[in-house]
């Protein structure tokens, strides 16, 4: 395959993926804000879901203030934000054009498809939120048929390896940036651990990654933090922890060495990875400090990444 085919595929993956991750940001800071402020406090609510995206400085360099007009407007729409909803569809079909020939009909179908709903009944501004609410079900959708429809009718060969690497990268990362935020943005200081506002933060949480009705049948008991983090991190048969997209991540990159007959630093890198966390226990994360994890975790993803670019795609 060729360089720049696989690049575009990995590239696609990423950009749906973090379409889908965007609106279930918005879509959980929306429940969190619908709720009596006996509940929630007085935190910003929207300043968290920019801190979750990673895309609080450049918003403030063009909005004074967090509400939920400004953010909706830069995490959705906005052509300033390289990573809003629309950007990430508008290049994910750039991408799908690109290598049609490497899609099935169905996975150009629903990136076409979507793609030209957004510029038709998606391009004004929302005005009410059953509105956004329909919006962001319809970008969820399309992330989810794009994902079905791969893994239903795709050649287990290196296009859908490249594409399946580039799905669990952007997964590992938004997974470990919500947790992140979460212990630092969150939960302001003077906010006792197990509150009301504590619990129903990490619900919100819960929800952004499908992993609510998870917890309840893994672990039945009330939310628990350190029983959260070792959900999201460490229990690979939750899809999004970080354990099964490294998993996922081992897996595919074995098959494209194979395939190719060389292994490489990405695989080494990814293989050291998930041996940690198959190592790890979270009474030693929690006292070696969860944020100290993450930022390690997030730096060693990036890294990840670069190996796969320098290793195949460039």
């Amino acid at each position: 395959m060729l360089s720049r085919t696989a690049e575009n595929l990995f590239w696609l993956a990423r950009y749906i993926e973090r379409a889908e991750y965007l609106a279930r940001t918005i879509e959980a800071t929306l429940r969190a804000t619908a709720l009596p402020s006996a509940y929630i406090g007085t935190t910003n609510e929207w300043e968290s879901a920019l801190a979750t995206a990673g895309a609080a400085q450049g918003f403030h360099a063009r909005y004074e203030t967090a509400d939920e007009r400004s953010v909706v407007e830069y995490l959705s729409f906005s052509p300033d934000n390289p990573s809003s909803i629309r950007s990430c569809i508008d290049s994910a079909r750039l991408n799908s054009r690109s290598v049609r020939t490497a899609l099935t009909g169905e996975m150009w179908d629903t990136i076409n498809s979507g793609w030209i709903e957004l510029q038709s009944a998606w391009s004004g501004r929302l005005r009410t939120r059953d509105q956004l609410t329909a919006f962001l079900r319809f970008v969820q959708e399309i992330s989810l048929r794009f994902d079905g429809s791969a893994y239903r009718t795709m050649l287990r060969n290196d296009a859908y390896w490249f594409s399946r690497l580039g799905v669990h990268l952007e997964r590992a990362d938004n997974t470990a940036r919500i947790l992140d935020v979460k212990y630092h943005v969150l939960l302001p200081d003077k906010e006792h651990v197990g509150g009301p506002l504590d619990y129903y933060q990490w619900t919100a949480i819960l929800r952004s990654v499908s992993a609510l009705t998870a917890y309840r049948w893994v672990y039945r008991d009330t939310l628990k933090p350190w029983l959260i983090a070792d959900l999201l991190i460490l229990n690979d048969t939750l899809p999004r922890s970080l354990a099964s997209c490294y998993g996922n991540l081992v897996r595919n990159l074995d098959r494209i060495g194979v395939a190719y007959g060389r292994q490489g630093p990405s695989q080494r890198h990814a293989r050291g990875i998930r041996n940690r966390f198959e190592q790890s226990r979270m009474d030693d994360i929690f006292q070696r400090g969860l944020h100290e994890f993450i930022q390690e975790f997030l730096a060693d993803n990036a890294r990840l990444g670069d190996h796969i670019v320098t290793q195949y795609l460039s």
